[in-house]
């Protein structure tokens, strides 16, 4: 719903318009890979009555690969098509719903994800009670992390080019963890960040990112205090789902 957002997925869309999805209800019920991120959006069918307000992007072909690996297409999703109004006209539009083995109707969907959804849906001038109803949203409640501190001993030193060497290696904001031994949840996910630095990754999926972000901003530490917190965050829970084996240099 937020044009940063699906930029940040690697999708430049051509156009856009305000869309409707009749007999069908947001839900936030997908969990999130990594706990601390609550639930994600979902749809769910209706009553007749009930709608889901959006956005229609119309993208070329080239892009669908690239967001079908961002939704973990096949796994935590799939992809199907639906039957949007849109200026008084019915036409078939792609959507992602839940894959039953991530489907947990206890989560409820982080702060970060809910203002990315809620600024979306203003710039888009969507319908001012859907809008309202975001707003009121529970939220998933994350703890409070410390500071993240690698364990103790001598690590080896990675650099990008290295890290690609190591299939089942992943990195985030000068830490590398091995995924190898990674609950069965994280298996897609061994492929999709496996030999990859993910931070400008998450960076870019911040609820305040203007999608500008480059890895120089992060050799040169021009972060700020969001910024280091979110990935702090992160780096919390890859020590929890990974083991730390090492650490990044950025130049």
């Amino acid at each position: 719903m937020n044009l940063i957002s699906l930029r940040a997925k690697g999708v430049e869309p051509t156009s856009s318009q305000s869309a409707v999805l009749p007999g069908w209800r947001l839900r936030f019920n997908v969990q999130h890979f990594f706990r601390h991120e609550g639930g994600v959006g979902n749809i769910q069918p209706a009553s007749a009555r009930e709608q889901v307000d959006g956005i229609l992007y119309t993208c070329p072909d080239q892009y669908l690969e690239p967001l079908d690996a961002t939704e973990a297409c096949g796994f935590g999703y799939h992809r199907t098509t639906v039957d949007v109004l849109s200026k008084n006209e019915s036409v078939s539009a792609y959507t992602y719903i839940g894959m039953p083995d991530f489907i947990d109707d206890s989560c409820l969907p982080s702060r970060r994800y809910l203002n990315i959804l809620i600024e979306g849906a203003r710039q888009a001038g969507l319908d001012r009670n859907f809008i309202q109803s975001l707003s009121k949203q529970a939220v998933h409640q994350a703890k409070v992390y410390p500071p993240f501190s690698p364990p103790a001993g001598d690590f080896p030193l990675f650099h990008s080019e290295t890290l690609s060497r190591y299939p089942l290696y992943t990195g985030l904001y000068g830490a590398v963890f091995d995924m190898s031994s990674a609950r069965p949840l994280h298996e897609y996910l061994k492929s999709f960040f496996g030999g990859r630095d993910m931070t400008l990754f998450h960076l870019k999926r911040l609820d305040s990112s203007n999608g500008c972000e480059t890895i120089e901003d992060i050799r040169q530490g021009r972060l700020n205090m969001s910024q280091r917190r979110y990935l702090n965050d992160y780096l919390n829970e890859y020590a929890r789902e990974y083991r730390y084996v090492g650490k990044i240099i950025y130049n």
